[in-house]
Formats: C-alpha cells, sequence, structure tokens
C-alpha cells in the first residue's frame, strides 16, 4: 500500500490529535481497502472515534483543501 505524503499528514493528526494508535490506524485502513469507504467514516464506524471527533476529522479534511 502506498501512502501519499497527504495521507501521512492526515495520520499523523490523527495519532497526534486523537492519540489513536498506529494498530487502529492499521485497521481502518485494511477495511478501507476492502469496504472502499472514506476513513474517517470507518475510525466512526469501528468506534475509533466518536462522532464529535469524526466532526474535528471532517473540519480538519476541509480546511487541508
Amino acid at each position: 500500500m502506498v501512502i501519499r505524503n497527504s495521507d501521512k499528514e492526515f495520520l499523523n493528526f490523527l495519532h497526534n490529535e486523537f492519540e489513536l494508535s498506529r494498530a487502529d490506524i492499521s485497521v481502518a485502513l485494511r477495511h478501507r481497502e476492502s469496504d472502499n469507504g472514506p476513513l474517517p467514516m470507518l475510525l466512526w464506524q469501528y468506534g475509533f472515534v466518536n462522532l464529535q471527533q469524526l466532526e474535528r476529522i471532517l473540519d480538519w479534511l476541509e480546511e487541508q483543501l
């Protein structure tokens, strides 16, 4: 799996802001490959972040555009 620089920034944000472990993020990334869903939604769906955290993630992504 190739991770772009923008993805690295996002993964670092998740790790630093929400203290998600690399293992948690890896689980969501593996599911993204099979489910083809957006990573923030998968993190929420699998219980790694709550609804308030999901909103913060989506706000951060919007700021990056």
